[in-house]
């Protein structure tokens, strides 16, 4: 199934309201399980972790009967929180020996692995900018354990065409993947593979014991590699009218939120930061759902350039931003995100200790 995400805020309402917890909780392990497809909205800070929740809690559900959708939503707020407190571009922990390259394989980018549920995934990426979650941890055991890559430019590769793109949840992935951030490494055989992709495929590289995957040479489909190089695709800058006995409020790629301040008079700027996106690319495909789902905050208007020639060319004083871990140079009145536990701000080295904080906090509330 070719999955649609629609970019006016009625129709992403809807979606969360459509979300089946217990369904999810059952199925999300299948390419065709009842995944929510709220990802993106969360990602461009359109809607967030905490108003989901709040919303599936509204009709009833008891934590203990969904813990499996709770907890993919903390997962997010836990990356985030990882990323407040680690750079997550260089390995959290030490990696695990052995690395052969710094690059991609050809056979990814070509989506020709010869695994059939990985190939058709990454051809659905190319296509949509979804790839299913279980296909996104075979791909990167594929590369790292596998293929002995380095997770930084594959992650690059697949932040790049993800219209859910966040680059914490992306890297820290990657990392538990290749045994960066986590005691071990993710591996999949072709049993596990044709079990949740629906494939059948047979006498594969991947068809074999996990013992004897952790042991084998590179096979031949993933010798060949290269630098995954990406493209910009930003919009050319115009005039903006601003009103300078108003507030400022800036928007940007991790904040697409049509509420905020929204009962307030304000410049509503979306800041399309070249230097940002030279460091973290993504698709044109990406840009453009970032422009259409800001059409959903009233007169917003488009800068492309730096947060300091904007408030250089405009003379802009009262200026308002969402944190995020990303943001640099930025100056002004900062305000948190919306988080499901706003209180739990320390390190955690794993999800499950972070996780037994955030559940007693949240028993205490219902």
């Amino acid at each position: 199934m070719d999955p649609a995400f629609p970019t006016d805020y009625t129709s992403i309402l809807k979606r969360i309201d459509a979300v089946d917890p217990l369904q999810y909780g059952r199925t999300r392990n299948y390419n065709n399980g009842a995944v929510t497809y709220l990802s993106p909205y969360i990602s461009r800070g359109v809607i967030s972790t905490k108003q989901v929740l709040e919303i599936v809690l509204a009709k009833g559900y008891a934590i203990s009967h969904i813990e499996k959708f709770v907890k993919e939503l903390c997962w997010r707020d836990y990356f985030q929180r990882v990323a407040q407190h680690k750079d997550v571009n260089q390995d959290i922990k030490q990696l695990q020996a052995p690395v052969l390259n710094n690059e991609t394989p050809k056979a990814i980018l070509n989506a020709s692995t010869g695994i059939q549920g990985i190939d058709h995934a990454i051809e659905l990426l190319y296509k949509t900018g979804y790839m299913h979650n279980h296909c996104r941890m075979y791909t990167a055991s594929l590369v790292c354990n596998i293929a002995k890559s380095h997770w930084h430019n594959p992650a690059q590769w697949m932040y790049y065409h993800l219209l859910d793109g966040d680059w914490a949840s992306n890297a820290c992935s990657w990392q538990w993947v290749a045994g960066a951030n986590s005691s071990k490494k993710y591996y999949a055989n072709q049993e596990n593979i044709n079990r949740y992709t629906y494939t059948k495929q047979e006498n594969t590289f991947l068809d074999s014991s996990y013992e004897t995957i952790e042991q084998m040479e590179r096979p031949a489909a993933l010798l060949f590699t290269e630098k995954f190089t990406p493209e910009n695709y930003l919009p050319e800058n115009s005039t903006l009218k601003i009103n300078n006995s108003i507030p400022t409020y800036i928007y940007d790629y991790y904040n697409l939120d049509p509420l905020w301040h929204e009962q307030e008079n304000g410049n509503r700027i979306l800041l399309i930061e070249p230097d940002f996106f030279k460091r973290y690319p993504v698709s044109r495909k990406c840009i453009a759902f970032m422009l259409k789902l800001s059409k959903n905050i009233p007169d917003i208007q488009v800068y492309t350039g730096s947060f300091k020639s904007f408030k250089e060319n405009y003379s802009v004083k009262s200026i308002f931003y969402k944190e995020h871990p990303l943001h640099e140079g930025y100056s002004g009145t900062e305000e948190a995100r919306d988080w499901i536990i706003d209180n739990i701000t320390e390190y955690y080295p794993s999800f499950f200790s972070y996780w037994k904080k955030i559940e007693k906090q949240l028993s205490k509330k219902l």
